[in-house]
């Protein structure tokens, strides 16, 4: 039987900081291809992972999908700083015995996905960096109105889901609704719902790395691996300039926007951007 993401176990691991890991780690394991290390955006945990885009992806090569320090099912206390929040991942890494890997990471995910490049560069061959931003980069230092709503809502429902990861057009909220579907499929052995404590501590590390600063786009040149940068072209999280910030100063990068499409474009087009993801990383 093939295991998806729908049926893939929750497995643990203890590393050396303390920390017991919940992760999932499932796909083809038969080819030469390293595993894809999936970062997870703010509050979200491994049920998050929409298996429309998960599942064609490990269909080419295994995938794992990582709750980092206290998010989750994971226990530890969730670091305030994405630069601490990279560290954490590597403890997992290296703990797990990857050697090498390739690096999915979606919102504060692609923060971290950047920092552990910078941290480790021999670790990490090729990186997808989706709906993020470098640090100083624009417009989600402190979110406002609607969004910033949605954003702190103690309870948030499928309304809040489609504000900040849609557009408001028809098309791309049915997508949306779809997606919800899909996320919610899975009912055995969910992974453990994020709490406001993580959100909060998780929104200190995205204000920190948000603070407008353009001499941070300098470290972008130290990131030699090959990356994809993608996005949709509204989205009203990590404004999609961001994305264009960051293939305009990482020296190896390629751009896709999609069309009519928000923070959860790879989810609204789950895919396509898995067809895109599989070319790139080969």
């Amino acid at each position: 039987m093939t295991v998806t993401q729908l049926t893939a176990p929750n497995l643990t691991l203890s590393a050396p900081n303390g920390v017991t890991y919940a992760y999932r780690r499932f796909g083809s394991a038969s080819t030469t291809a390293p595993p894809v290390l999936f970062l997870q955006h703010l509050t979200g945990n491994l049920d998050n992972w929409d298996p429309a885009l998960v599942d064609p992806i490990a269909a080419h090569r295994e995938v794992i999908l990582l709750n980092n320090t206290g998010v989750g099912a994971s226990t530890g206390t969730v670091p305030s700083t994405v630069r601490e929040m990279a560290v954490d991942a590597l403890v997992f890494a290296d703990a797990l015995g990857l050697k090498v890997c390739d690096v999915l990471g979606f919102s504060l995910g692609g923060a971290v996905a950047q920092e552990i490049a910078l941290i480790r560069p021999h670790q990490i061959r090729r990186i997808v960096l989706a709906a993020t931003a470098p640090e100083g980069g624009r417009g989600f230092h402190a979110w406002s109105g609607q969004v910033g709503e949605a954003v702190m809502a103690d309870e948030p429902g499928a309304e809040e889901f489609l504000t900040l990861f849609y557009t408001s057009s028809e098309a791309s909220r049915a997508k949306g609704g779809e997606s919800l579907q899909r996320l919610f499929t899975r009912q055995t052995d969910r992974d453990t719902p994020t709490d406001l404590t993580t959100r909060d501590a998780q929104l200190l590390a995205i204000n920190s790395w948000g603070i407008p600063d353009i001499t941070k786009l300098g470290r972008l040149a130290a990131i030699a691996q090959p990356v994809l940068v993608a996005n949709g072209d509204s989205d009203v999280m990590t404004p999609t300039e961001n994305s264009y910030l960051l293939a305009g100063h990482l020296p190896n990068a390629a751009l896709r926007i999609y069309r009519d499409a928000g923070h959860g474009f790879l989810n609204q087009f789950p895919a396509e951007f898995a067809h895109e993801v599989n070319q790139f990383l080969g």
